[in-house]
């Protein structure tokens, strides 16, 4: 049995090429967990919350961005996240067409 390294890597570790190039295919792969890891928060869970207490959250986020960076390798983290977007997007926008047929149902 001979594995290659390229046949363990998530999609995304893949995709930046983590096993070719390290430096730069770890820092998009963190960058983009990042970015997945935002617009997760603020679609389920953000509140309106004051400038320095965002700070803390966003700084804590993004610290735990580098262990979900680590594990995103060869676990699917990322396309978790993707998952959990759409699924995110697509509950907002019914909630929103929800609400608006209820204004309109009470005019």
């Amino acid at each position: 049995m001979d594995y290659m390294i390229e046949d363990r890597l998530s999609f995304f570790a893949a995709l930046f090429k983590v096993h070719e190039n390290p430096d730069v295919g770890m820092w998009l792969l963190y960058i983009t967990i990042i970015i997945l890891c935002i617009i997760v928060f603020k679609l389920g869970f953000a509140k309106k919350l004051p400038l320095l207490k965002s700070i803390v959250i966003y700084a804590f986020l993004i610290l735990g961005c580098t262990v979900l960076t680590f594990l995103g390798v060869f676990l699917p983290i990322a396309e978790g996240l993707v998952v959990a977007a759409v699924i995110l997007i697509i509950y907002k926008i019914r909630l929103h067409q929800e609400k608006k047929h209820r204004r309109a149902s009470a005019e």
